[in-house]
């Protein structure tokens, strides 16, 4: 099977090609190649902006992976037309190309954003999806365009994810996992904003078994699933960091408890992508930290911008 991968060089896909690869799959990157090249040799990568492929472009491959587009609320704030550009009509663009030329399923990459702010309620993909902020909005349009063009012969499945943490060789420290642990190991404290706000996380090794349960899924499915290693509130993701440091680096850690509003508060249930796409994580905010532990010596210039998408996104748009 010849798998294209939009985005792949970037923080998913630099963790799921190789693990795609391993399969026997055949796997082709678009990407602009932002945050650097982190694939394994011998990966072609097509170094070009989405908008400028054509039909002959897409011809050959049986599925196409979305990963691209502005990854945060950072990124959207700071140029919305350009989220709204990249999140919604980039996919939906890309999505009509593959159908137009007998791809048989499109993977998109999508947000648990999407829901907003909810209070003490366990959301499905049945629920209301009420963002009011660019970066949800974009990714929840991204998701329907990528719906309307599914039918009989076109497969399409859209992850609603959760805030991806742990390691990848094109590595980020502006998620939340991830960035209390890079606070607390340089600074050796952890603020927390809001203790009470409610977070689904997503450890990227959960997220890649997550992709290849959708490359290997039946032909004949197709939907919106919820992909999460679990719900936590941030207190309690800042208590686990504090311990796991304190268990397996001797690190003493102090934290910082505020009580500020944030946007985004929901917590989701993802019993659909288990009972239809057999995703069964395997992980949690622990093993997130202690894979953060072992890996650190890859990523201890915390300092350095190519860790924040905002700070690699300013220059670029400077």
């Amino acid at each position: 099977m010849k798998i294209l991968i939009a985005g792949g060089a970037g923080y998913i896909g630099s963790a799921l090609v190789p693990r795609l690869i391993d399969r026997g799959y055949t796997i082709e990157v678009i990407d602009l190649l932002w945050f650097g090249n982190h694939l394994p040799k011998g990966v072609k990568i097509i170094k070009e902006d989405i908008f400028k492929l054509g039909e002959q472009h897409l011809k050959g491959y049986d599925q196409v992976i979305f990963l691209a587009g502005l990854s945060n609320d950072p990124m959207a704030e700071f140029s919305p037309g350009k989220n709204f550009i990249s999140n919604a009509a980039a996919p939906a663009y890309l999505c009509y190309l593959a159908k137009r030329v007998g791809v048989k399923r499109f993977i998109y990459a999508g947000s648990c954003s999407v829901y907003g702010y909810t209070v003490n309620e366990l959301y499905d993909e049945t629920s209301p999806a009420v963002s009011h902020y660019p970066y949800g909005i974009s990714k929840l349009q991204g998701e329907q365009a990528a719906m309307q063009l599914l039918d009989k012969d076109f497969s399409v499945i859209c992850f609603r994810q959760g805030t991806i943490s742990g390691y990848s060789p094109r590595m980020r420290l502006d998620l939340v996992v991830n960035t209390m642990f890079k606070t607390a190991m340089a600074k050796k404290m952890i603020t927390v904003n809001n203790p009470a706000i409610w977070r689904p996380i997503l450890s990227i090794q959960d997220a890649v078994s997550a992709y290849i349960r959708a490359v290997e899924a039946n032909e004949e499915i197709s939907g919106i699933f919820n992909i999460a290693s679990g719900n936590y509130t941030l207190g309690e993701i800042a208590d686990i960091v504090r311990n796991g440091l304190a268990e397996h680096r001797k690190l003493e850690v102090g934290l910082t408890i505020k009580h500020l509003q944030d946007i985004r508060n929901y917590k989701v249930s993802t019993e659909k992508a288990r009972n239809v796409l057999s995703f069964k994580p395997k992980h949690d905010v622990d093993s997130i930290v202690r894979e953060l532990i072992e890996n650190v010596d890859a990523f201890k210039d915390f300092d350095d911008p190519i860790y924040y998408n905002i700070e690699v996104f300013k220059s670029l748009h400077d």
